[in-house]
């Protein structure tokens, strides 16, 4: 009977300890929604949008863009570009940047008026950072977690306004938009696929890249990403010369040449 009950004791720290596994990886997922949301909604606060008019300017409900600053959901790349391109902002400004960055200390802005400081996107980090170094240690990434588990890692110590340096992740089954809904957006894009199989839809065009292959685009082009199969796709990618978000649009209606 002993044996019965201690196995029982054991079983019981079991459950307790994997309920705590679980509620720790919810609250670590939370943490990235709610910095994300966060910067969001003090980037619409500055340009004195409010969230009704934003919602309609975009044509979603105005329930989403709260759930979405307040951290309560991921949103959707598609939702993404098009929010921070109602904002005039780059997507490198308001995913990355860490307080201070973007405007110099005490949350100054590009012009030297001073704001509120927006606040730091999660990074996990094995050990303290490193002011001033060129080197991005992988144990301490910046990142940012999207709908459907799509994620960016920026692979550079400093932002950088001028080039997107990124690890992309595309769990199976994840899209970048959509299949009738294309982003575009300023600059040139250059891809390398690490693993998995990548779909890139560009104009009608679809081209279907795997490991050790890699594209390269014009951004302006209407363009999505789709996974294919059931593995992980893990990608480096550079956008170079994005500084604006032009616009998130339905497929065009007229075929798009195609970037070499």
């Amino acid at each position: 009977m002993a044996g019965v009950k201690n196995s029982k004791v054991k079983d019981t720290r079991r459950s307790k300890s994997r309920a705590t596994s679980h509620e720790d990886l919810d609250i670590d997922r939370q943490r990235p929604r709610g910095d994300l949301g966060h910067r969001l909604r003090i980037a619409r606060e500055e340009k004195n949008i409010g969230l009704r008019e934003l919602a309609r300017r975009l044509g979603v409900s105005p329930s989403l863009i709260s759930q979405i600053e307040t951290g309560k959901t991921e949103p959707s790349i598609n939702t993404l570009f098009a929010m921070v391109s109602e904002l005039e902002l780059s997507v490198n400004e308001i995913v990355f940047e860490s307080e201070g960055e973007a405007g110099g200390p005490s949350g100054a802005s590009k012009n030297g008026e001073t704001g509120a400081a927006r606040p730091r996107a999660r990074v996990v980090a094995a050990g303290p950072a490193e002011p001033g170094s060129p080197v991005q240690h992988r144990s301490n990434r910046t990142s940012i977690s999207l709908e459907a588990g799509v994620s960016w890692q920026r692979l550079t110590a400093q932002p950088d306004h001028n080039v997107d340096f990124l690890l992309l992740r595309y769990p199976p089954g994840s899209e970048s938009t959509p299949p009738h809904s294309l982003m575009r957006h300023n600059g040139t894009e250059y891809g390398y696929i690490l693993s998995g199989t990548l779909e890139v839809s560009i104009g009608f065009d679809k081209y279907v890249i795997g490991p050790g292959d890699s594209i390269s685009f014009d951004c302006t082009q209407p363009h999505r990403f789709a996974t294919v199969g059931d593995e992980t796709v893990e990608a480096v990618w550079f956008v170079v010369g994005r500084r604006n978000t032009l616009s998130v649009e339905d497929a065009p209606a007229e075929a798009s040449s195609v970037a070499p």
